[in-house]
């Protein structure tokens, strides 16, 4: 269900580029395609399966109130990581991996009745990866070799 086709049918195209940008630096990063590959494809398998969580009304009251927190969460994250690469020497991997470890623990929380342990790992395993301190600094340093990923004018 990840393919890349199907997601192109399920997520817009900022989306879609985000991903492929995303995609590249993790590749530059890991030097490794094929795990790339299936960092985005769970990435994309847990955002896919939340969306059709969400949209079929399966989140009870307080779940929902989990929704919130983590979007609120998500946003202060996307915020944060936007204000590190546009204002110079602001940059603290502390800070945003803290940020992304929160977001996971919220989407644990969240899908916890509904998602199996595989897409628990699949949680883990996206959310380590962008977490991770030595990736970060190769993202936001100035002279990092996966620094021109962040850089796309979308």
């Amino acid at each position: 269900m990840a393919t890349k086709t199907m997601a192109n049918m399920l997520i817009d195209d900022t989306s879609s580029e985000i991903f492929d940008e995303l995609f590249k630096a993790t590749k530059e990063y890991a030097r490794n395609k094929k795990e790339a590959h299936k960092i985005l494809k769970d990435l994309i398998k847990v955002a896919v399966k939340v969306g059709i969580l969400y949209r079929n009304n399966q989140f009870s009251p307080e779940e929902l109130e989990i929704v919130e927190k983590f979007r609120k969460k998500l946003n202060q994250t996307a915020m944060t990581a936007v204000s590190f690469y546009e204002v110079e020497y602001t940059f603290d991997k502390n800070v945003l991996s803290g940020l992304l470890h929160d977001c996971k623990g919220l989407l644990h929380e969240l899908v916890q009745r509904h998602l199996t342990p595989k897409s628990h790992s699949r949680i883990n395993r996206v959310f380590n990866h962008f977490a991770d301190v030595d990736f970060l600094t190769a993202l936001y340093s100035p002279d990092g070799h996966c620094r021109p990923h962040l850089k796309r004018d979308l």
